[in-house]
């Protein structure tokens, strides 16, 4: 049985319903479902405002389609933003805690095709930590635009400090070397865990090794599990990183200002 969610939209006054997964929108009816309807508003563009109930309902769905199938994005990004709000809270209080993370607050960098040019950084020496990123993105044929946009997260400023950690996330696969395999993913993703707090790291840390070999899960627990832990606790805070300044540095010494060990080199 599909739970049908009501949602209204304040901008432009249509009233839009959820079937779990799936999001559209009806121009008239200000109700739909089975439940009490309860009018929620928007704070920023895109934003889908839910209820407590609606939340606990649409977490327990997408950590289900997520559990089941991890390539589902977009149950996965759904679940990080229902269940983070406390996480998140405390990112972004060290986020203000911090010259550079207070900047990021204020100026609200977003990295996209539009802002980072990637012709200029495949241009780059070398060695520099922008080369690095460009050679990352094109091997593996990837697009900063692919990630899912905030939807569900109710504040304005915490729905920045989600979209942020999930923009850098392949920064972060740069610097520590990790490259996008389930084994590489699980690692970084432990890194994740400690330094953000996100309930849906844990998830992904908890059941991601399922989906390992035999051989695999001695390595991420052997090798990967003690180097992240490691690494999370010693490097500095990563949210806190004005990572769009330092494409013209030097990729090693970026590495030592960060206090950031790369990942062992099995993978």
């Amino acid at each position: 049985m599909w739970w049908l969610i009501s949602l209204k939209h304040k901008a432009n006054k249509k009233v839009y319903f959820s079937k779990i997964g799936t999001l559209f929108t009806k121009d008239k009816g200000t109700s739909y479902g089975s439940f009490e309807y309860k009018q929620c508003y928007s704070t920023y563009k895109g934003h889908y405002p839910t209820t407590k109930f609606q939340k606990v309902t649409l977490s327990l769905y997408s950590a289900l389609q997520a559990l089941n199938n991890p390539e589902k994005g977009d149950m996965v990004a759904a679940l990080g933003e229902l269940t983070g709000e406390f996480a998140l809270r405390k990112l972004r209080d060290q986020m203000k805690a911090d010259p550079d993370g207070q900047l990021i607050l204020q100026e609200r960098p977003i990295i996209d095709e539009k802002t980072v040019d990637f012709d200029r950084l495949k241009d780059s020496p070398a060695g520099t930590f922008g080369r690095a990123y460009f050679e990352f993105m094109e091997g593996h044929g990837f697009s900063p635009d692919s990630r899912a946009p905030v939807r569900f997260v109710d504040d304005e400023e915490l729905a920045y400090v989600i979209l942020r950690y999930r923009q850098v996330h392949d920064f972060w696969h740069v610097l520590t070397g990790l490259p996008p395999s389930i084994l590489g993913e699980l690692a970084l993703k432990w890194v994740e865990l400690i330094q953000t707090g996100l309930p849906v790291c844990a998830l992904s840390a908890v059941f991601g090794p399922l989906r390992l070999s035999q051989g695999d899960r001695i390595l991420l627990q052997q090798k990967y599990l003690p180097w992240a832990i490691r690494t999370a606790q010693k490097s500095k805070p990563l949210m806190n990183v004005y990572y769009e300044r330092y494409f013209n540095a030097q990729l090693d010494v970026f590495r030592k200002e960060l206090a950031l060990v790369q990942a062992p080199k099995h993978i």
